[in-house]
């Protein structure tokens, strides 16, 4: 399969390269430390129209194809892990999901938003009790006349603190299981919302990750997306393509690892050289730049295979499972390359090192990605 870049997708590349260089990179390592969300510079992706790459130009996006949104956010990971995963989210979790299963009045109010920048979204799965079983679901959405009343909580969703608007997960018929889950819209203004925790974390602490609780959250009917019970096909379908987002993110990381080892290796003298003559050195570099090209690759398989309608339930987890572990593997040697530099925070790969790790653990563990190809196989 024949990888060069349409024009269209390599511009759209550069220019997000060139914004990553300039306005993200200074502050990445600053906002980390911080532990703050960098909302002017998401203002500034609304501006460069990339807030909705993948969605329809009727509801306010670029009307791009999975492969550009994928370049655009392996660019924002390769400079910050952070920013990737809080674009990412937005847009594979809280956007994609309205433009493929919403009405058109739906679109207009939410999506809209969204797309073209004005507000960030979320999308709640997670709870304290179930994870990788997402049908162990507490979170409750009863009708009551012409509403639904919600209660639960929800753990660890990226973006609940910043945004105008959430994709949650409830069961609205208990005796169902995964059958009997459904997808509701909720604005965080709505009475009985409340964001309870943003967490401190090992890594990617721009980008907040929440719990919320629903405490008698009413909703009318239109807040309901799709049918009743449709919630888990919903959810398998857009992890088909948050998965190559993923994967996509887990290469800028590798990437911006990578190219911080390299550069380190050139310029570093020990005993009368760069250390990069040394085999040891060169060879893990080399073994760097083979690993980043294997997952990109694959990635871009996925996404090109998304692009054409097929199947892509094996490749999409596919390329999460091999990308986010490669992502591990690359940042842990870029740290090794620059021994007791790559441990302290004046430099990148240790940044990436632990932004890397949550890249084999959110939307679905390797585990489970093992799990999905498994039974893709007929296993």
């Amino acid at each position: 399969m024949n990888f060069d870049l349409p024009d269209e997708h390599r511009m759209m590349r550069d220019t997000v390269r060139e914004f990553c260089e300039e306005e993200i990179s200074p502050l990445a390592q600053e906002i980390e430390d911080e532990h703050r969300f960098p909302a002017e510079v998401f203002d500034e992706l609304g501006a460069l129209d990339v807030m909705g790459v993948p969605i329809s130009e009727e509801y306010g996006g670029l009307g791009g194809d999975q492969l550009m949104y994928s370049l655009v956010t392996e660019e924002l990971g390769r400079v910050s892990g952070s920013i990737g995963l809080s674009y990412a989210a937005h847009v594979s979790l809280a956007s994609k999901p309205l433009e493929l299963f919403g009405t058109h009045e739906q679109k207009e109010k939410w999506l809209r938003p969204l797309a073209e920048g004005e507000r960030m979204g979320g999308w709640a799965l997670t709870e304290p009790s179930s994870g990788s079983d997402a049908s162990d679901m507490d979170t409750r959405a009863e009708r009551d006349g012409d509403e639904y009343v919600l209660n639960g909580t929800k753990q660890f969703i990226t973006n609940a603190s910043e945004a105008g608007s959430v994709l949650v997960k409830a069961v609205t018929d208990p005796e169902a299981g995964y059958g009997g889950i459904s997808t509701f819209i909720v604005d965080p203004d709505d009475d009985g919302f409340e964001v309870t925790t943003i967490w401190d974390k090992m890594g990617l602490n721009a980008s907040p990750t929440c719990e919320i609780q629903l405490d008698d959250v009413r909703l009318p009917e239109d807040r309901l997306l799709g049918a009743e019970g449709e919630g888990w096909e919903q959810t398998k379908k857009t992890l088909d393509g948050g998965r190559i987002s993923i994967a996509a993110l887990s290469v800028g990381l590798a990437q911006g690892a990578y190219e911080a080892a390299k550069s380190y290796a050139t310029e570093r003298e020990q005993f009368d050289q760069p250390i990069s003559e040394f085999d040891a050195v060169r060879n893990t570099i080399v073994d760097m730049d083979r690993k980043i090209e294997r997952a990109r690759l694959l990635t871009r398989k996925a996404a090109t295979t998304y692009d054409a309608g097929g199947d892509v339930g094996r490749l999409s987890a596919l390329a999460k499972l091999d990308a986010s572990e490669i992502s591990r593997e690359v940042a842990e040697d870029a740290v090794q390359v620059l021994g007791g530099y790559g441990y302290t925070t004046d430099f990148a790969p240790q940044r990436f090192y632990r932004d890397a790790k949550l890249m084999e653990i959110g939307e679905g563990t390797s585990e489970i990605q093992h799990l999905v190809i498994g039974r893709e196989l007929g296993l």
